[in-house]
């Protein structure tokens, strides 16, 4: 059995992980969380429910937590840092799935839901994602101003691709965001959490049955005809396509959003991006801003599977790991100078997409995407600026699952 979490020390003094970031720098993360790789890439940090699990803030730390065979994802485990409490009420309910399993049962899961977010898959999408892009900023110059850029281009655009992908009706689209709303909100209920779950699997169960008759060239589809040949179950395809419907617009639609907002705030940059023709020349630029930016701010969540020394530190079996994202993509050591922000700069070697086994599945889609809508909104607008001062801006909180801006009033 595991350890019990050892106590502190009573004079030790304990980073509050969910510190909210700065009012006055609110797109870097916050200076709490910057400070503690002044004094160690690993420490205590105290979360949510009281408990103090270890904080791997160092960039070169986190790539070597987050590859060591001596941690597990298993969220079942006493210990297991949760993001919130909603999450932990109701981490028994969870199946295996690509977040939560090790070894050789992630690397099933894992493989039967890469085949269709494969590089070249990814790239063949450009000309459709340029062509919803043109689309959705054709609408926007033609609508009223200011104009919110939340709904008329950064939640659509992603939300259409994934819809795409996957073989979900757009037209269901208010239905599915309100409740992939709930997964990202830090303020939600397990009650909230199990309405919102089960209203979503409803849905995406009908629709792999339907695909079971009528199937199409999509993910659903593919799913379907696993469960069919009985590679899967129905429940665990239906929890995989939920993780993928999400996942596909929810955070995409905070990159655009915030990337936006950042960049109207340094105009050398941006008259940089501004001046791109081939979207592909953006790639270095998003690098940069998803480095910068790093809206997953619960981070990635680990415990201990057995006893060992790590960067000075004794882990011992049970204890919980959350790797802080944001902290390691602002690491001087990585990222010299990393409040600068240099779209020329190489950061390629972020870790906004996670790092090992359980990178994000989606990162090349989310790339493509950027890099079409960076490439495209800001010469297609040239005097595209924010509707209100940048202070009136609602951000989410620093405990939210997802780093974004609520609306982006925008005018030109």
């Amino acid at each position: 059995m595991p350890e019990a979490e050892a106590p502190l020390a009573p004079d030790e003094q304990v980073y509050y992980y969910q510190d909210d970031r700065d009012a006055k720098c609110p797109f870097a993360p916050p200076p709490g969380l910057r400070a503690l790789n002044e004094t160690a890439p690993v420490s205590r940090g105290r979360i949510w429910d009281g408990s103090t699990p270890w904080l791997v803030t160092g960039h070169a730390a986190q790539r070597a937590i987050l590859s060591d065979p001596r941690v597990s994802s298993d969220d079942k485990r006493a210990g297991f840092p949760y993001p919130n409490r909603a999450m932990a009420e109701n981490a028994h309910h969870h199946p295996l799935t690509i977040f939560n399993a090790d070894g050789a049962d992630h690397a099933r899961i894992r493989r039967m839901m890469t085949r269709p977010f494969t590089r070249p898959r990814m790239e063949a999408l450009r000309p459709e994602i340029q062509r919803f892009t043109d689309d959705l900023i054709d609408k926007m110059l033609a609508g009223p101003k200011p104009a919110d850029l939340v709904t008329a281009l950064s939640l659509p655009l992603p939300s259409l691709m994934i819809c795409a992908l996957l073989g979900v009706p757009y037209e269901d689209h208010e239905f599915f965001q309100e409740h992939a709303s709930v997964a990202t909100r830090s303020d939600k209920t397990a009650e909230d959490d199990r309405r919102a779950s089960e209203a979503l699997g409803g849905y995406l169960a009908r629709l792999l049955q339907k695909k079971t008759e009528e199937p199409a060239d999509d993910v659903l589809s593919d799913f379907a005809a696993r469960i069919k040949d009985g590679d899967i179950t129905l429940p665990e395809a239906t929890l995989l396509c939920m993780i993928l419907l999400i996942a596909g617009h929810e955070t995409s639609a905070s990159m655009i959003t915030l990337g936006t907002a950042l960049l109207l705030e340094h105009p050398e940059q941006l008259a940089r991006m501004r001046g791109i023709e081939d979207t592909k020349d953006a790639a270095p630029a998003v690098e940069e801003i998803l480095r910068y930016l790093t809206i997953a701010m619960f981070g990635q969540r680990r415990i201990a599977a057995e006893d060992f020394e790590f960067e000075g530190v004794q882990i011992k079996d049970g204890d919980g790991i959350v790797v802080p994202l944001p902290a390691g993509n602002w690491d001087p050591e990585a990222f010299p100078e990393p409040e600068k922000l240099d779209l020329t700069r190489d950061s390629r070697h972020h870790h906004a997409f996670g790092w090992g086994i359980h990178q994000c599945l989606g990162q090349q889609l989310a790339r493509i995407e950027l890099q079409v809508v960076y490439g495209t909104l800001y010469r297609r607008i040239p005097t595209l600026r924010l509707a209100v001062d940048r202070d009136e801006l609602d951000f989410r909180p620093a405990d939210a699952l997802a780093f974004g801006v609520r609306e982006l009033p925008v005018t030109w």
